[in-house]
């Protein structure tokens, strides 16, 4: 199941963005499921790993997070697995229309394993919440860069 918000940010450019999007341990601040995230081995360039403490339709659930792709400026690409979901989080960064500011599309990429597969179509309203959320957390965040 995929999950896509657009968010503009006037005001700030695309390497503060870049910049605080690269470091997963911002989560906390912007993903509203997030309890807490740690860098667990790598320096946060392609292949760090994080450990990550969610909660979820109420419950905690912990995943680990692998830095997969970076290009400065311009995308961070995160993947989180645990037994139950792949979670695969695509941050597109580029220029405002008029050449200021920013424009993000976060995509969100759920895959569950398992039984929990067959939860899917009722995760949806959960998910397109946690993906509002996180929209409005990252409009909230962003301009303070």
């Amino acid at each position: 199941m995929r999950i896509t918000r657009t968010i503009t940010v006037d005001g700030t450019d695309p390497a503060a963005v870049y910049a605080y999007l690269k470091d997963f341990t911002n989560s906390e601040q912007w993903d509203p499921g997030t309890v807490e995230t740690t860098l667990v081995e790598g320096d946060g360039g392609v292949g760090s790993r994080y450990h990550n403490r969610s909660v979820f339709r109420g419950k905690e659930t912990e995943l680990t997070y692998e830095t997969v792709d970076l290009q400065p400026d311009r995308l961070v690409v995160m993947r989180g697995e645990n037994r139950t979901v792949v979670a695969v989080d695509t941050m597109s960064i580029s220029p405002g229309p008029d050449g200021t500011g920013t424009v993000l599309v976060y995509e969100a990429n759920f895959t569950f394993k398992g039984l929990a597969k067959l939860a899917t179509p009722f995760l949806r309203g959960q998910l397109t919440t946690l993906g509002d959320d996180a929209e409005a957390a990252l409009d909230r965040e962003l301009p303070q860069l």
